[in-house]
């Protein structure tokens, strides 16, 4: 399944990545903590090994970006890597990324040798342990997932407990090499479902991820949030990361919050999509993140060009700019999302870790609703947490499923889902209300979605008329079926 000579022993990898001589993606992430200022990366990867190079190259020389990314194949995602070797050699266009385990970790070597910047691979794997071997081997040092946020949203039917035991295999042996002197990032993918998730959801789930590698002995961990398009939340979610790390990781654990830019479905516009990226990075930038994973002005229209990706790491870049030093968020609506974000992930957490087996502890909770994520594909999590934007565009909880919040955390949330016109769910119309906010930047921006003929209410919720002109309230209008009120 995979090209080339054995995997080299863990002594060799380690002497490998010394020889080196360049910085592992914790120095660059502590290096830009300590300027002040936010580390950019883009994602990339292709099927075929001296693309993959050229487009590393391609983006070093045009970007400048301070970490760059191996974005791994499907296949290989999935263990399937006797198909990945097959389609590399036959038809690596097929490839939705680079197969680093049939490619092989020679290969690997090569890719890291080309460019200065350290890499970082992603990939959405529910068991990532020949991924990460061939990764260290590699010399690469900083790896992305997690055993609930590798498995949930993007698996049907992958065991949590299988996924969580995968992952605390891949910690352990980041545990070992920080033994031998090599320190690993381990990037936790707060994103999940990308599309409206409740901060305090998102940040929970890295809690409880970051507890499971900081015990198997990883010693920097990124915790990455998603971008949910409302600048307070955003900022008081990343200003969460570094608290909630002293509240419940042990001391002497590096922890970095890192932003990924916005995840939903972005403008047509190239104008209005690169407002978005930068709106991205100067919410990174004043979040106190370490890291922003870009975007490009191509994303509405499918995987960027190296030109498009490059052009979003140098715009995001802008946002460390000092003249942009004038830009801050309100920072009492700050305030008062970072304590309420800090409530709730406590509420959701501190049932799991008070039982003294944390990891069935998170599968018991996933089974019966009090772990939950929305819009999960997997028969694993019930998906019964409904989130929806309030006035100012920030996400609440419409319903908050089986979580354990309290009364008072509820009662807030559905407080400021009220004080929005409209904001009752009313029959037959929550699906075509959530779609107005997964759109809520096109829509913003006054751009088109779906068909013409069937404008959809968006952009800020205060904006939409209560009872659109020309439409009746009717679930047929709604392109809901009865069956769905």
């Amino acid at each position: 399944m995979t090209e080339g000579a054995p995997l080299p022993s863990l002594a060799d990898s380690v002497g490998y990545i010394r020889s080196l001589g360049k910085p592992t993606a914790a120095d660059v992430l502590a290096r830009a903590r300590a300027s002040g200022r936010v580390a950019v990366q883009p994602r990339c990867g292709v099927g075929a090994h001296d693309a993959m190079r050229e487009l590393l190259l391609e983006l070093a020389a045009q970007g400048a970006p301070d970490l760059l990314t191996v974005t791994i194949d499907s296949h290989t995602r999935l263990g399937r890597f006797e198909r990945a070797l097959r389609l590399a050699h036959l038809s690596p266009r097929e490839l939705n990324g680079y197969p680093l385990v049939a490619h092989g970790w020679q290969r690997g070597r090569e890719l890291n040798e080309a460019v200065a910047a350290p890499l970082q691979i992603r990939h959405g794997s529910p068991d990532a342990r020949l991924m990460f071997e061939v990764a260290v081997a590699s010399g690469i040092t900083s790896f992305e997932g997690g055993g609930i946020s590798y498995n949930l949203p993007y698996s049907k039917d992958v065991p949590l407990a299988d996924s969580l035991a995968a992952w605390d295999a891949v910690d352990r042996r980041c545990g070992e090499l920080a033994e031998l002197g090599v320190t690993v990032d381990r990037e936790l993918f707060g994103t999940l479902t990308a599309v409206l998730v409740p901060p305090s959801v998102s940040l929970a789930v890295s809690v409880l991820e970051a507890h499971f590698a900081a015990r198997a002995g990883v010693r920097c961990i990124s915790v990455a949030y998603p971008q949910g398009g409302h600048l307070a939340q955003d900022v008081a979610a990343l200003r969460a990361i570094p608290l909630l790390a002293r509240r419940y990781l042990p001391s002497g654990t590096e922890v970095h919050a890192v932003l990924h830019e916005f995840m939903g479905v972005f403008p047509k516009e190239r104008g209005n999509a690169e407002d978005l990226i930068l709106y991205g990075a100067l919410a990174a930038r004043l979040g106190g993140a370490s890291k922003l994973l870009t975007k490009t002005y191509q994303e509405a229209y499918g995987i960027p060009d190296a030109a498009a990706n490059a052009a979003g790491i140098r715009l995001a870049q802008r946002a460390n700019s000092p003249l942009l030093g004038f830009v801050a968020p309100d920072e009492e609506a700050a305030a008062e999302e970072l304590d309420g974000i800090l409530t709730e992930v406590a509420e959701i957490v501190e049932p799991v870790l008070e039982r003294p087996d944390t990891r069935t502890a998170v599968v018991d909770a996933f089974a019966d609703g009090r772990l939950d994520i929305p819009f999960s594909a997997s028969r694993h999590a019930r998906s019964e947490v409904i989130p929806r934007r309030d006035a100012t565009g920030a996400i609440r909880y419409l319903s908050a499923g089986r979580l354990p919040l309290s009364a008072r955390s509820l009662r807030r949330h559905g407080e400021l889902l009220r004080a929005v016109p409209g904001a009752e769910p009313r029959i037959g119309s929550l699906l075509a209300e959530l779609t107005a906010d997964i759109n809520y930047f096109p829509l913003l921006f006054g751009e088109t979605v779906g068909k013409t003929s069937d404008k959809p209410e968006g952009g800020p919720r205060e904006s939409r008329p209560s009872t659109p002109a020309g439409r009746t309230r009717t679930a047929r209008d709604r392109g809901v079926g009865a069956a769905s009120a």
